[in-house]
């Protein structure tokens, strides 16, 4: 963990912890994280960690301290009985002056810069909606909030942009209570609800029972999404992807590539599974099977680029020939000389300033028909001309259906 814990002012004069993270660019917009029943424990701490690689100034307030100070509890059966114990025994009014006074502080922060959000898991769900309505903070977001329905009074008076997450099998929610929540949420115009199916409370914890790791990559990417238009900072995700590439591509300057990426990225070519995960594997992979195994010629036709909040979508054509062995395109298969053109869709996730992951899909068995190592007869697959169909929609389309020509003259 990167951060430290420093003490805010109660309003009754006392002080309280809280853990603090803040970004490498040493300032940014302020955000409050606001704990599940089990206090300010590791997964907390790696979580304002991330946003603090995001951009954000990240207080975590310790919400218990009154029954005990900097609880810090796991997801065992005895640490889960003590954590039902402090939420049953918190007072809600209190906790949620807890939360004013650690907005206070963490404007008063000189790293703080700009606007400040709320956003808080299970427990925290609930405290961020409270939150929202009664103190002056810019935008929230709850995650599975428990015990939502007992403060659909409070919807109307949430005045900034808010985002809920809820889990379709959420025992703690069960349908007909989250469909009443909803309801009362959908009345008022500035709150996004989004409901993840067949997932379960906690689904955005790596170590809860219920961790579904699709659903909380989407639920991150929504709640970035909104972090960023309200609270920015905004990065020119185009000029790092084009940075990125350059160096790749341009100067194939290993050296000059990883430095675009946080400490431990990674890459998946999907169709061959090459790439690398963790700074060491992906620099392995970069020096010895990629950046310098690309053919001489190699060239990128952009097509197009969707960007978003945290990703990047590229869809361009890959044009190379294949001189040489192309371990991370077609591995453990000799040259053929044969020239190819792949198109080609890369999904790059960035973190902050810096690109996470990328994620790289092509047809496989468009580049093995090109080389000539697998034979398109009677099979549903193209060669090249799948590129060329994607730069020239004028094309013919079905060639590849047998019947095709079943529908002609048929009504339409």
């Amino acid at each position: 963990m990167s951060g430290e814990f420093i003490q805010i002012n109660a309003d009754n004069g006392a002080a309280f912890s809280a853990y603090l993270a803040k970004p490498k660019q040493g300032s940014g917009p302020g955000l409050v994280l606001l704990q599940e029943i089990f206090g300010i424990n590791g997964y907390m701490k790696s979580m304002a960690d991330r946003f603090a690689e995001e951009g954000y100034v990240v207080l975590v307030p310790d919400l218990f301290w009154r029954m005990k100070p900097r609880v810090e509890l796991g997801y065992g059966e005895d640490d889960f009985a003590a954590a039902l114990g402090y939420d049953e025994r918190l007072d809600l009014t209190l906790a949620v002056q807890d939360v004013a006074s650690t907005i206070k502080a963490l404007r008063a922060l000189p790293q703080q810069a700009g606007k400040v959000g709320a956003l808080g898991y299970c427990l925290g769900g609930k405290l961020a909606l409270i939150a929202a309505a009664r103190t002056d903070i810019d935008c929230a977001v709850s995650y599975y909030g428990v015990g939502l329905e007992a403060f659909l009074h409070e919807v109307p008076s949430i005045q900034c942009p808010m985002v809920f997450h809820f889990a379709g099998n959420d025992a703690l929610c069960p349908p007909a209570t989250r469909e009443k929540i909803q309801a009362a949420l959908r009345a008022n115009p500035r709150i996004e609800q989004y409901v993840y199916a067949g997932c379960d409370h906690a689904f955005a914890t790596p170590e809860r029972e219920h961790f579904d790791k699709p659903a909380a990559m989407m639920a991150y990417s929504r709640t970035l999404a909104m972090l960023r238009k309200v609270l920015g900072p905004i990065y020119d995700l185009n000029e790092l992807w084009e940075l990125h590439c350059y160096y790749e591509f341009a100067r194939r300057d290993v050296d000059a590539v990883l430095p675009t990426m946080i400490a431990e990225p990674y890459v998946n070519h999907v169709p061959t599974m090459t790439g690398g995960v963790g700074h060491d594997q992906l620099k392995r992979f970069y020096k010895y099977h990629f950046v310098h195994a690309n053919p001489d010629d190699t060239r990128l036709i952009p097509i197009s680029r969707t960007i978003g909040a945290d990703r990047l979508v590229d869809e361009f054509v890959f044009c190379a020939t294949h001189d040489r062995e192309i371990d991370w395109l077609l591995p453990g298969l000799a040259p053929t000389g044969k020239y190819i053109e792949i198109p080609m869709l890369a999904v790059v996730h960035f973190r902050g300033d810096k690109l996470y992951n990328e994620h790289i899909y092509w047809d496989q068995a468009s580049v093995l028909v090109q080389i000539g190592v697998l034979d398109p007869a009677g099979l549903p697959i193209a060669g090249i001309q799948t590129a060329k169909k994607l730069i020239d929609e004028s094309l013919p389309s079905n060639t590849l259906m047998r019947n095709w020509a079943s529908s002609e003259g048929k009504p339409v």
